[in-house]
C-alpha cells in the first residue's frame, strides 16, 4: 500500500493512495500511530479505508505534507561509491574513497523539523550562495528495535519513500573544517514523499543490495543525473542495524540512503568543474523520482537573511595585549 498524509481545513490527514486517488482515514489519526507492531495496524488501517474512505480526493488536488510529518530522528548514510569519488574530487583531484568507508556505513542526523512536502517550496539558507539537491531514498522504521542485526533489521522496515537532502555546498565546506557537522549546511529542508510505500510494493524489484529502481534528478525541466538504487554499497537492513547499534530506532525515524550517483550538483562539480552547472537560484524548480515510490518536485525561493551573532571586532597591532 501507499500512505500519504495531506493538508486539509481540519489540519492533517492520512490516505491511502490507490490510482492516483486519495482514501482518506479518519480525522485526528497520523501515520506514525499506525506503526509500532509487525505491520498489522497499518495495513487494517489502509484496507479499511479503501473500502469506506472518509473522504476521497484527486492526488493532483491535495496539498501533500511529509509522509511523517515530524518524524522521531533522520538519519542520513552515505551509500553510493560514485557519490563519494565524485564529491571528494571538488578538493582533490582523483581523490580516492577512504578505505573505512568500506568498514562502517557513516550517517550524520539531518533536522526533523524541517521536514516538507513534496510540492512545498523550499528557501534558500540564510547567507547561502551554493544550493545544492541530493536524490536519495530513506527507509522508515516500522518498530523499535536495539542493537539489530541486519537479518532481524530487515522485519522493523514498514517501507519507503523519495528524500531529497537540500544542502547548503558553501556553509557545509566551511562549517566542516571545524572537524564537525554538517550542520546548518543541511539545516534548511529535508522533502520527504510523496508515499510512504510499504516494503511488501519493493520485493519484486530486490536486486544486490537493495531494488532495482530507477533515480532520476531534473532542474528546470532538464535531466541532470539518473542512477539505480541496487547500486547502493551498503542495504537498508546493514544501516539499520548500524543505527541501532548500542541504541534504539523508534517506529518514523527515518534512515535516507545518501545520494545515488549524479543524484546533486556537488558530484558533478567535482567531476566537470566547480563552474560546470550553476547552484540552485530563487525561482529554479528540482523534480526528484524514484520508480514505484513517485516524484517530489519543489521550488527554490528566497530565504531568511542572515542574522549576525555579534558585532565584529578588529583586533589591532595597538590593542593591549592581556
Amino acid at each position: 500500500m501507499q500512505f500519504v498524509t495531506y493538508r486539509s481545513r481540519e489540519g492533517e490527514r492520512v490516505g491511502v493512495l490507490k490510482d492516483g486517488v486519495v482514501h482518506g482515514l479518519d480525522e485526528g489519526v497520523r501515520l506514525i500511530d499506525l506503526l509500532g507492531d509487525d505491520g498489522t495496524r497499518l495495513r487494517s488501517a489502509g484496507e479499511s479505508a479503501l473500502r469506506d474512505p472518509r473522504e476521497i480526493l484527486r492526488l493532483d488536488a491535495v496539498s501533500l505534507a511529509p509522509p511523517i510529518p515530524q518524524p522521531p530522528a533522520v538519519r542520513d548514510f552515505v551509500t553510493f561509491e560514485q557519490h563519494v569519488s565524485g564529491t571528494a574530487a571538488i578538493a582533490v583531484e582523483n581523490a580516492a574513497v577512504p578505505a573505512l568507508w568500506y568498514e562502517i556505513p557513516t550517517f550524520y542526523f539531518s533536522n526533523p523539523h524541517s521536514v516538507i512536502g513534496a510540492r512545498d517550496d523550499v528557501p534558500l539558507p540564510p547567507g547561502c550562495e551554493r544550493f545544492d539537491f541530493e536524490l536519495e531514498v530513506a527507509a522508515v522504521i516500522g518498530r523499535e528495535g536495539r542493537n539489530l542485526s541486519p537479518e532481524a533489521a530487515a522485519d522493523h522496515i514498514v517501507g519507503y519513500l523519495v528524500m531529497n537532502d537540500w544542502s547548503a555546498r558553501d556553509l557545509q565546506w566551511r562549517e566542516m573544517q571545524l572537524h564537525l557537522g554538517p550542520a546548518k549546511g543541511k539545516d534548511t529542508a529535508t522533502t520527504l514523499g510523496p508515499a510512504l510505500v510499504t516494503a511488501d510494493e519493493l520485493e519484486s524489484r530486490r536486486s544486490g543490495t537493495s531494488f532495482d529502481l530507477t533515480m532520476s534528478a531534473a532542474v528546470n525541466g532538464n535531466v541532470v543525473g539518473t542512477d539505480i538504487l541496487s547500486h547502493m554499497y551498503w542495504s537498508f537492513e546493514e544501516l539499520v542495524a548500524y543505527a541501532s547499534r548500542g541504541t534504539r530506532v523508534l517506529p518514523g525515524d527515518i534512515i535516507g540512503s545518501g545520494t545515488c550517483g549524479s543524484g546533486c550538483l556537488a558530484e558533478l562539480w567535482g567531476r566537470n568543474g566547480i563552474d560546470s552547472i550553476p547552484p540552485l537560484q530563487a525561482g529554479d524548480e528540482v523534480t526528484l523520482s524514484v520508480e514505484l515510490l513517485g516524484e517530489l518536485s519543489n521550488r527554490v525561493t528566497n530565504g531568511d537573511p542572515v542574522q549576525p551573532l555579534r558585532a565584529q571586532r578588529h583586533v589591532s597591532d595597538e590593542d593591549p595585549q592581556t
